[in-house]
């Protein structure tokens, strides 16, 4: 699947684009998928609560949260949310900042997505024994509000030791400057997991509430190191767990709609018992070697 200058590119740079990983039937499939999930969903009767990616208070007492690694679970822009009566202020097709953690095992079309055999040639490639997808997401990036996405590297939130995580994010819809794109440090993949994010483990506070906290702190990043990635609808980016990236607020009037997912690798490596998202079953393997 991948070729000797895309792996070497990927061990260089901490990210690969692959271009046209899955068709663009398959990107329709899975925005229809999504379409019928909240079609269904009533936030009425839901306490789905606003996404952040800087750990923000309501979320890191929200026990919704934790539950969603095992379910398909609805998370809210924040600026979709009026701040005086708590209810949406639009559409509800149009308020989700993004969907989780559970898609690739609940979801028939994102199952086979996350699955194919396109993908487990990408682990094959990239040294992958045997890999596990540990968690999945639908990111909306809603046309003028979709929020930002801090500079983070995914091993701050899905840890395991000896350290080896790849995130596989799939564009759906072109992925530009304008609509929020990701951006990264290229060769940051080199900088250690100086930061967490994990479940609270004062059990007192955990009860009362205050279920997840960061501890250790991110060295500061210069904006000039950053180069966006701009990419087509189908096209995916292989994302090294210790690279830095970010992406910034959706401002433009068309949404950037993207699948993503994060593949582990469970043989001699264990998963943190102290990192936040915990599942009551195994994760389910991409292949066994």
């Amino acid at each position: 699947m991948l070729t000797q200058e895309q792996i070497q590119h990927f061990e260089k740079n901490g990210y690969l684009v692959v271009e046209q990983l899955i068709t663009h039937d398959d990107c329709e499939k899975l925005k229809e998928s999504i379409k019928q999930l909240i079609d269904k969903w009533n936030p009425e009767c839901d306490s789905s609560c606003i996404f952040s990616s800087s750990g923000n208070r309501e979320q890191s007492k929200s026990r919704y949260f934790l539950d969603s690694a095992d379910n398909i679970s609805f998370f809210m822009e924040e600026d979709a949310i009026d701040p005086n009566t708590r209810k949406l202020n639009r559409d509800k097709h149009h308020s989700v900042n993004k969907i989780g953690h559970a898609l690739h095992i609940l979801d028939p079309q994102f199952k086979r997505v996350s699955f194919s055999d396109k993908i487990k040639s990408v682990a094959r490639d990239l040294n992958f024994i045997k890999p596990a997808i540990c968690q999945s997401m639908y990111i909306c990036k809603q046309p003028e509000i979709g929020a930002k996405v801090n500079p983070h590297q995914d091993g701050t939130y899905l840890f395991n030791e000896p350290l080896k995580i790849a995130g596989i994010w799939i564009a759906l819809e072109d992925a530009t400057i304008e609509n929020g794109c990701l951006w990264f440090i290229p060769g940051s993949q080199t900088i250690p997991i100086k930061r967490r994010y994990i479940r609270n483990p004062n059990q007192e506070e955990f009860n009362e509430g205050k279920i997840l906290l960061y501890t250790g702190n991110d060295d500061p990043y210069d904006d000039k190191d950053f180069v966006p990635v701009e990419v087509k609808a189908g096209d995916a980016i292989v994302i090294h767990g210790q690279v830095v990236h970010k992406s910034e607020q959706n401002k433009s009037p068309v949404s950037r709609q993207i699948y993503t997912f994060h593949i582990v690798e469970t043989n001699n490596s264990e998963y943190s018992k102290e990192n936040w998202l915990q599942t009551k079953d195994p994760f389910p393997l991409i292949f066994d070697a």
